[in-house]
């Protein structure tokens, strides 16, 4: 069965998105049926040069530290609102509720710390169950944590932002949240 020209341009487009937002290889394998050969040669005629090579990132331990937990837990809550509110496809779902992290990052004049490509495997780590939204038992803003970890039998929930770590806020790195 041939593939129709409208479905060829559609991944095209799709795949031109991701590349621009700076998206890894592995993503838009994963995520488009275009060749390996196919996805180099177009990430190179839209960045200007060759794609990243090498392991993305798989420990969920990322996500839990405590200023990536901050920024990984605002897009899973754009994320989440967003895929109860309109219909899309879930790579569309992604590049839409990243796009609003980053959006609402600008407003605040705060580099984003997660990239596209460690949105895509937290969204892969909450579907797998290894990673999901918690409520804070003190402000009840939903957090990402580990499953199994917080809930009922287990201590109570306290955010990262209820109860910061003791040097939190106090370098000026990129991504900090004053």
């Amino acid at each position: 069965m041939t593939k129709s020209l409208i479905a060829e341009s559609q991944e095209l487009t799709r795949a031109v998105q991701l590349i621009k937002l700076g998206a890894r290889m592995a993503v838009l394998e994963a995520e488009t049926s275009l060749s390996h050969e196919r996805l180099v040669r177009l990430h190179r005629e839209v960045t200007g040069q060759s794609p990243s090579k090498g392991q993305l990132p798989y420990s969920t331990d990322w996500f839990m530290a405590w200023q990536p937990n901050i920024h990984s837990s605002l897009f899973m809550n754009i994320h989440e609102r967003l895929d109860k509110s309109i219909a899309l496809a879930p790579i569309d779902l992604l590049m839409k509720a990243w796009e609003l992290y980053r959006e609402e990052l600008r407003t605040l004049d705060v580099e984003p710390m997660l990239s596209i490509t460690r949105a895509w495997r937290l969204v892969k780590f909450v579907d797998s169950d290894m990673l999901c939204l918690t409520a804070c038992t003190q402000c009840g803003g939903h957090f990402v944590t580990h499953t199994h970890e917080w809930g009922p039998g287990f201590k109570p929930y306290v955010c990262g932002l209820c109860e910061p770590p003791a040097r939190a806020g106090k370098s000026k790195r990129a991504g900090a949240i004053h």
